[in-house]
């Protein structure tokens, strides 16, 4: 077994290694969204089905010097394929207006695509070698350890691979292991083609059952409804915190462990206490939904519990089908199944929810789905006397709970849809708008929320509408910086990051405004819900499109003030934080210009980011931080200043700010290096 277990735990390494790494890399090219890294699973979770089937047709069609020589050509091509890195062109970045999903969908089958092929087959091929070589031998020991390899991938990723090496080295150190890999791959191929006078059929089991049409709807059933809630759990953590690796590869991990876990020889998986331990995690994870609408979860909270309520799905979903695992004869078709259902489950929430549905319903759907989808499993076990028939206890006590969950979250769908003037989603997330009172009452305000975060609000009286407020009025550092630079005429000042159009408030007559905007929906809410940007007194533009690649491609707009407030999730994108990204402002800034960047988010420090950049371009900082008055509407705030040091800020600035330079120390972040999980508060 040795030379096969070697080559399935390198091959699955790499296949679950490069995942984080090309993610990362493309994350910049399509803003930073969280969805960017559900769109990648959902390749990788096709190509993966496509593996599957390449494995099944090639042992059941072809004889095994065939399938030797085939998949050695096949490692060959990807060799080349490869050369010299796996680190995508820059040319295939989008201009700005494309279609995301289709966009990053294309960048990895032209990077990664044969590859990732090559290494999914690995699995399931050498399984089939190894049973045939060894005269149907159980296998299944192997696919534990396939997916201990991918575990140890993705854990070490955030921990030991990110924090120390850029993309580039990554990409290169991934590219050279994967050479490792042809070489073992090759060498188990010709081993295994050597067998070639045994004849495959006879060296299975006779007298075997055909799987019957159930039990495939099964195999795909129950690693699609693990797939959903993978994807939608990680939408949930992500959105509402910060698109990093750590909270991609925390609930993907989970998920490897219950494959190991349910696996591995005789299995962990046990009924009992799983089964219970199942509603009480759905019960849970289905309540904490309801409070982080508000968004007062705190995240030492929302990520443990939503990790182990997807471990525990994940045991009942992946037990129930290690319990349904075939003959070794039927094995490739059981892995074609599954991988399917995975695929299944990856399109469903990352190409069919985010146009389907106006928010983020996969979650409460996926519960709901776990919870009727098991009932049907217990159902169809004849080995269970005690849930055999519809009017025992057991099975209506089980029906009953998951029509009372289906029940619960539904009127958590409805009310999230109460007294809502916009519900809207697409790849960048979702976003609603809505009235806090009538609208002739003095203090009503209309507030423009993505995800959990509050991204701007607006008074809707006349005679109060256009007056900055939350993030931006009073003596926030924005506010201060755009006063001092107003003394001296008319400004030209760009906006990263439209939101609600609050900045279009400070315009006055000859002033210039430029706003950089990536999600196509919000222009629509900013102009046609509020009115700060028709009834700025400024001449206003929105360019649409990723606003670094935008920048990239323009002429020097020699802006008095930039301001960088674009928010995925509670954080500014990463690569709008990096050393490269501060360079490419202050080409657009005038030499006595201003770069403000509002940091104000719950869990990441960045003044360290700013403050780390601002020495390496010979720049100064000053960070201003204002508290809540809710009197005028005004939240707490944090805006980082930055200017030339021959230039300066005011004595009225200076005095209301902190020196950032005075901030701790941290490695500096470049397009090529970052490191969220360093920052977490």
């Amino acid at each position: 077994m040795i030379p096969y277990a070697v080559t399935i735990v390198v091959s699955a390494f790499l296949l679950f290694q490069v995942q984080p790494i090309i993610a990362k890399i493309i994350l910049p090219w399509f803003g930073g969204s969280a969805a960017v890294w559900t769109t990648c699973l959902l390749f990788f979770q096709t190509v993966l089905v496509l593996g599957y089937l390449y494995s099944h047709a090639s042992v059941r069609y072809l004889k095994p010097r065939m399938q030797m020589l085939l998949h050695l050509a096949l490692l060959a091509i990807s060799a080349v394929a490869i050369f010299p890195t796996i680190y995508p062109n820059k040319r295939f970045a989008p201009s700005g207006t494309e279609d995301p999903i289709l966009g990053i969908l294309a960048v990895l089958a032209v990077t990664v695509g044969l590859p990732y092929f090559l290494l999914s087959t690995t699995g399931p091929l050498l399984q089939a070698w190894y049973a045939r070589q060894y005269k149907g031998a159980l296998p299944y020991r192997l696919f534990a350890l396939s997916n201990a390899g991918s575990m140890f991938a993705l854990v070490s990723y955030p921990f030991l691979f990110e924090p120390q090496f850029g993309t580039h080295q990554q990409a290169g150190m991934w590219s050279i292991a994967y050479v490792v890999f042809l070489v073992l791959c090759g060498f188990t191929a010709v081993r295994a083609g050597g067998f070639a006078a045994v004849e495959q059929a006879a060296v299975f089991e006779e007298g075997v059952d055909r799987p019957g049409p159930r039990q495939y709807w099964f195999w795909m059933a129950l690693p699609a409804c693990a797939s959903v809630l993978l994807l939608a759990v990680t939408n949930h953590l992500s959105q509402n915190v910060a698109a990093i690796p750590f909270l991609w590869v925390l609930p993907l991990s989970i998920y490897l462990l219950t494959f190991i876990l349910c696996f591995e020889g005789s299995g962990w998986y046990r009924r009992n206490p799983y089964l219970q331990l199942l509603a009480v995690a759905l019960g849970a994870m289905a309540y904490a939904m309801a409070g982080d609408e508000t968004g007062n979860v705190s995240i030492k909270i929302m990520v443990p519990l939503f990790g182990m309520g997807l471990f525990v799905c994940c045991m009942v979903c992946h037990g129930e089908l290690a319990r349904l695992k075939p003959n070794p004869r039927y094995l490739t078709q059981f892995y074609v199944m599954v991988a399917v259902g995975g695929a299944i489950g990856g399109i469903l929430v990352g190409l069919v929810a985010p146009y389907l549905f106006r928010a983020y319903w996969e979650m409460p759907i996926g519960l709901v789905a776990c919870a009727v989808l098991v009932v049907l499993v217990l159902r169809q076990d004849r080995e269970l006397s005690w849930f055999r028939h519809w009017w025992q206890p057991a099975p209506v006590v089980s029906s009953v709970l998951a029509l009372a969950l289906a029940v619960y979250l539904g009127m958590q769908i409805r009310d999230q849809q109460k007294n809502l003037l916009v519900l809207v989603r697409n790849f960048y997330g979702g976003l609603r708008v809505r009235d806090s009172g009538p609208a002739t009452a003095q203090d009503t305000v209309r507030t423009l929320i993505h995800g959990t975060i509050n991204h701007g609000e607006e008074y809707l009286v006349p005679s109060k509408r256009d007056i900055p407020i939350t993030y931006y009025g009073g003596n926030t550092g924005v506010a201060l910086a755009i006063r001092e630079l107003q003394k001296n005429g008319p400004i030209r000042y760009g906006v990263i990051g439209l939101g609600t159009g609050t900045m279009a408030a400070f315009g006055r007559p000859g002033d210039y405004l430029r706003f950089y905007e990536i999600n196509p929906l919000v222009p629509r809410i900013a102009r046609g819900e509020f009115y700060f940007v028709p009834d700025s007194k400024a001449k206003v533009e929105i360019a649409m499109g990723d606003a670094r690649l935008s920048l990239e491609r323009e002429q020097p707009e020699n802006f008095d003030l930039l301001v960088v407030d674009a928010f995925s999730s509670d954080a500014i994108p990463v690569h709008l934080l990096t050393k490269e990204a501060m360079e490419l402002y202050f080409r657009h800034l005038k030499p006595t210009g201003v770069l403000a960047v509002h940091i104000s988010n719950r869990y990441l420090d960045l003044e360290p980011v700013l403050a780390g950049e601002a020495q390496a371009t010979g720049k100064i900082g000053a960070v201003v931080d204002t508290e809540d008055d809710d009197t005028q509407d005004l939240f707490g705030a944090t805006w980082v200043l930055i200017r030339a040091p021959n230039v300066g800020f005011s004595k009225t600035i200076w005095t209301a700010s902190s020196d950032l330079s005075k901030a701790r120390k941290i490695r500096l972040w470049t397009d090529d290096y970052s490191n969220l999980f360093q920052i977490l508060k």
